[in-house]
């Protein structure tokens, strides 16, 4: 009995070194396309989708959730974030498909039209999927924030395009407390909104197009883009006045001078003066002159 218990371990190791250096062969030869536009074999898709959905609910089950995400200042505060993060990838109410959604492999649901449970949205939206393009928001986010998206991820699919757009206007945009960045793509129908007070700058060399065409006062002190050399932005016939201050874009002055009034050149000096020179008497011609 200890022989044939030997005998099948050893048969068992064999088979499965055998196994693995199949697998390893398969892996390094690369002939499993990995494309975005090539979709898994069914038995890869399956393993794969049962371990995303085992792994986000053994997780999300063990959270504590808010009492209150039936909040309206809560759905509405997370309206605004959706808007502005997540609208690329998951749409809202009548948006179409955009690149990314159409682009990414397993597609993205549309989650204006599904509802997700809270616990399982909070968790993804916080720590993200792995090799999903579902990136991790908890590295800018507060779960505070976190959970008033999946506040209002309740309440979307219930939504129609005029509702959608009308709560996400009165949100505050996307706000978070903090880390906030641009960049982040917006769906057909998402709206970029400048909040009152924010500033914003145009690249170098672009112009309003309200500016086009007007004759510009270049006698009138004005601002340069950084990096701008020296230069004297008066016409030739519009000079500054001597004694007016004329301040630069980088806040430095400097005041036009009156030119210096020209001094007439001083006169060649005379080799000869103070010398008693001889007088001489004119030169004869030949002729007699008579007075």
């Amino acid at each position: 009995m200890p022989f044939v218990t030997r005998k099948s371990l050893l048969t068992l190791s064999i088979l499965s070194g055998v196994a693995l250096a199949a697998a390893a062969g398969f892996v390094w030869s690369g002939v499993y396309s990995i494309g975005a536009d090539d979709t898994h074999t069914r038995p890869v898709y399956s393993t794969l989708q049962a371990l995303r959905e085992r792994s986000i609910e053994v997780r999300a089950n063990k959270l504590q959730r808010p009492a209150d995400l039936s909040d309206p200042a809560r759905i509405r505060q997370g309206a605004g974030n959706y808007n502005a993060m997540c609208t690329g990838c998951h749409l809202g109410p009548g948006m179409e498909d955009t690149e990314l959604s159409k682009g990414l492999y397993p597609a993205p649901p549309n989650l204006s039209k599904e509802t997700v449970d809270a616990g399982k949205a909070f968790w993804v939206i916080k720590h993200g999927i792995k090799a999903s393009g579902m990136p991790a928001w908890g590295k800018s986010m507060d779960d505070e924030y976190i959970w008033n998206m999946a506040a209002f991820l309740q309440a979307l699919p219930k939504l129609t395009p005029e509702q959608y757009q009308t709560l996400v206007a009165s949100s505050g945009g996307h706000s978070h407390g903090g880390g906030e960045s641009d960049g982040h793509a917006h769906a057909e129908g998402g709206e970029d909104h400048h909040e009152d007070g924010d500033e914003h700058t145009h690249a170098e060399g672009d112009e309003h197009d309200a500016m086009a065409g007007m004759p510009m006062d270049e006698s009138k002190p004005h601002s340069h883009p950084p990096g701008t050399p020296p230069h004297d932005d008066a016409p030739k016939d519009m000079k500054a006045p001597a004694g007016e201050v004329h301040i630069h874009a980088d806040g430095k002055k400097h005041v036009h001078n009156a030119p210096a009034p020209a001094t007439a050149k001083p006169a060649a000096a005379d080799p000869h003066a103070g010398m008693d020179m001889p007088e001489t008497a004119p030169a004869s011609d030949g002729h007699d002159h008579q007075h």
